[in-house]
């Protein structure tokens, strides 16, 4: 396989081919996020792409899911990225579920009967990074989108009959303004009805704008306790019709995972007792990212 520079994937695409169709990520102006930032965006040659695939064919026949990287797929042309579908289609049939992450830029270069055709040739799983649904802390870290469009996109992917798993980030608004963001961003999940949620707890990367507001005491990073408070009020504020809220993340101080609706007050509980001490947090030097 033909992988360039730094290649992720979600927890849950763990065990899946990993096929790198572009190289970093279009935004590439988040102010926490340092994954792309020596990284020129840029749509890998097809011959590359379709080797891939076919090393794929001969030697991951026990993998039945592959993950599309970077950063945003996307954004590749529809004829181009249909192309890449039906190749898998072809070379990879007991493939049962490609997944890859979008952003709201490329989903909304996407129209509906776009994403239906994908859809109807594999792709089952979105990962849609919302950090926030709080509108000042969206413009804060430069995400590139307001509450209002994230929702549109999120509801656009569901609409075309695709999972929908949306990444949170516990900590990004800092101290003074973590209720806010935590109940912004809970409105804005119930108003989304993903299938999945993903709450991440943030960890400052040095190098990134967001470390150097750090440093300079422009920003406020909240500590454990105020990091499980801020779990608390965004799952309080979260209605979701059926779907799992995890926060079992290894940058997390509470692993959670909470069916909702049925299992939320228990979860919250469990929170709860975190907060009087009576359950263990994970300590610093096991968080990871």
């Amino acid at each position: 396989m033909h992988y360039e520079g730094m290649v992720i994937r979600p927890p849950s695409e763990a065990d899946s081919i990993l096929l790198q169709v572009t190289v970093g990520c279009s935004h590439n102006k988040c102010t926490f996020c340092g994954t792309y930032k020596s990284e020129r965006f840029k749509i890998k040659p097809d011959e590359t792409i379709m080797a891939d695939i076919a090393y794929a064919a001969k030697h991951f026949k026990r993998q039945d899911r592959v993950f599309i990287c970077d950063g945003d797929a996307l954004i590749v042309p529809q004829k181009r990225l249909i192309k890449y579908f039906r190749e898998i289609e072809k070379q990879l049939p007991w493939v049962k579920r490609v997944g890859l992450y979008a952003n709201a830029k490329g989903i909304s270069m996407k129209t509906p009967e776009e994403l239906q055709e994908l859809r109807d040739h594999g792709l089952g799983i979105v990962y849609l990074g919302l950090e926030s649904g709080d509108d000042q802390t969206l413009k804060a870290v430069n995400k590139g989108a307001g509450s209002k469009k994230m929702i549109e996109m999120g509801r656009k992917i569901k609409d075309a009959g695709i999972k929908l798993s949306v990444t949170v980030l516990l900590g990004l608004a800092g101290r003074e303004h973590s209720r806010v963001h935590a109940e912004e961003t809970g409105r804005v999940l119930s108003a989304m009805d993903p299938d999945y949620v993903g709450a991440l707890s943030l960890m400052l990367i040095p190098g990134t704008p967001l470390h150097q507001d750090y440093e300079a005491g422009r920003f406020e990073l909240p500590g454990s306790a105020e990091m499980l408070a801020e779990l608390r009020t965004m799952l309080a504020a979260t209605d979701l019709s059926g779907g799992l809220f995890h926060a079992n993340h290894a940058s997390n101080y509470l692993p959670i995972r909470a069916k909702l609706p049925e299992e939320k007050d228990k979860t919250l509980r469990m929170i709860d007792d975190a907060l009087e001490g009576k359950v263990a947090l994970r300590p610093e030097f096991l968080r990871a990212l």
